[in-house]
Order: C-alpha cells, then structure tokens, then sequence
C-alpha cells in the first residue's frame, strides 16, 4: 500500500521508500530527500489531513513532525497499516 492511500487519522509502518528514477542510472532525488527528513523504513507515519479538493496536498505526522507532502511524493513511499503484517 502507498502512503497517498492512507485514510486520516490511519497509523501505519513505512516499509520502503521507492528510488525509481526516469533517469538511467540516476538516483531519484525527491526519494533521497525524503529519507534524509525521517521517512525510513521501520518508522511510523499518520495521515492527518487532506486538501479538501482532491485529497492533494496530505498532512503527514511522523513523531511529533508534520510534513505536507503532494501525492506524487507520498506515492514514494510504501506502508503496511498498523495491525497488519508486510
């Protein structure tokens, strides 16, 4: 499941965060990017809220962090929701 899947107010556990890059070779830079912020596997993440007109951007906590991120980011990073198994 994707991060941008997530309903509000739904915890789940980042499992892996996608480095798929358009460029051969190339290292996706916004996927960098958001693992140096704290999206790393292992971590739990919370959708807070969603833009009223088409859920775009999403309001994501991580600890006592808020991030907005666009859909387009949070379709990088895969999650299993909490009390279920990868």
């Amino acid at each position: 499941m994707l991060l941008s899947e997530l309903k509000v107010k739904q915890a789940a556990v980042i499992t892996k965060v996608n480095q798929k890059s358009t460029h051969h070779g190339a290292t996706d830079i916004v996927a960098s990017r958001l693992e140096t912020l704290g999206f790393i596997p292992g971590t739990s993440v919370k959708v807070v809220a969603k833009g009223a007109f088409g859920g775009d951007p999403l309001l994501i906590q991580i600890g006592f962090t808020r991030f907005a991120l666009r859909k387009i980011e949070a379709q990088k990073i895969e999650i299993s929701p909490e009390g279920t198994l990868a």
